[in-house]
């Protein structure tokens, strides 16, 4: 396994003095952004996770090997790289034997943090149910890995273009954790309130450590996925939202987008229809997730 795990210097370093550590994932880098804000805002996240106290981990696929934290030249190589493959659990393994450039996703993500000790991660929304899953069967490996990968997860809830009562469902019988941050309703990725309560509230990072710890000391599989809704200023509306995802979902049909290729086709339509609004969103409840997740990983170090 040492063979295979690359960790930054910075990050060794963290982890070698008992330091608070929290796993980025890859793909907003470079399935989320042109570049060179892809880049800015990548560098803009790890920011923010060392003004709130932690060593950021980019997490990636790269050079057949897997890479824990990148170095300002391979975070660099990456933002600009072509033709890179968006990782889950099904596709890691067959990217690191060949050799191919590869960004994880939350669920890869999920899998490579625990493989290097790390206990919190920081995304925008996990994936989820989609809309006409009773057809499609269309749904994130991003659920199951949350049932079965001890890693705390802090997302602004599961991404608004999915069937967020249906993913709750999922959740519960997966026995996830589903944790609102300082409110009872789940949030909806760009908006604070999907219109559905979150199962569980915990208002501290230090009582979400604790409850990292507790599912540890009873033998629980699975992480716990932390819900922090996107601050009020950033927010975009879910009656704003609602009939563009609406419309969204139809062109997708009408155009036979399937499997992965629905997502961030549903992203780049909203993006278009809202000039942008959706975009500066996201950034900023990365960052949001970001600092919060540093927290926790503080409140964990401690």
């Amino acid at each position: 396994m040492d063979e295979l795990i690359l960790c930054s210097e910075e990050v060794t370093a963290a982890r070698s003095g008992g330091r608070p550590v929290v796993a980025l994932e890859s793909t907003i880098i470079t399935h989320g952004m042109p570049y060179p804000q892809n880049l800015e805002t990548a560098r803009a996240v790890e920011d923010a996770v060392r003004q709130a106290g932690a060593t950021p981990a980019t997490v990636a696929v790269m050079e057949g090997r897997l890479r824990v934290g990148l170095s300002g030249d391979a975070l660099e190589a990456l933002a600009r790289a072509r033709d890179v493959r968006k990782l889950s659990r099904a596709d890691l393994a067959v990217c690191l034997a060949s050799g191919e450039t590869g960004a994880t996703t939350v669920a890869a993500t999920m899998i490579v943090a625990h493989l290097a000790g790390i206990a919190v991660f920081a995304t925008g929304g996990i994936g989820g149910v989609h809309r006409g899953a009773e057809e499609s069967f269309d749904i994130s490996a991003d659920l199951r890995e949350l049932a079965e990968t001890p890693v705390t997860v802090v997302a602004a809830g599961a991404k608004a273009i999915l069937d967020l009562p249906k993913t709750l469902e999922v959740l519960e019988t997966l026995g996830v954790p589903v944790i609102g941050f300082g409110q009872d309703a789940f949030p909806a990725f760009w908006s604070r309130d999907s219109g559905l309560a979150a199962p569980l509230r915990l208002d501290t990072p230090e009582a979400i450590a604790a409850s990292h710890r507790m599912r540890g000391a009873l033998g629980l599989p699975g992480g716990q996925l932390v819900a922090n809704p996107i601050p009020e200023q950033d927010e975009i509306p879910s009656a704003t939202l609602a009939p563009l995802i609406v419309e969204a979902q139809a062109q997708a049909a009408a155009q036979g987008i399937t499997g992965k290729a629905v997502t961030p086709f549903l992203l780049q339509w909203l993006f278009e229809r809202t000039e942008g609004r959706t975009l500066q969103a996201n950034i900023a409840l990365v960052m949001n997730n970001a600092r919060l997740a540093a927290r926790i990983a503080r409140a964990l170090a401690s």
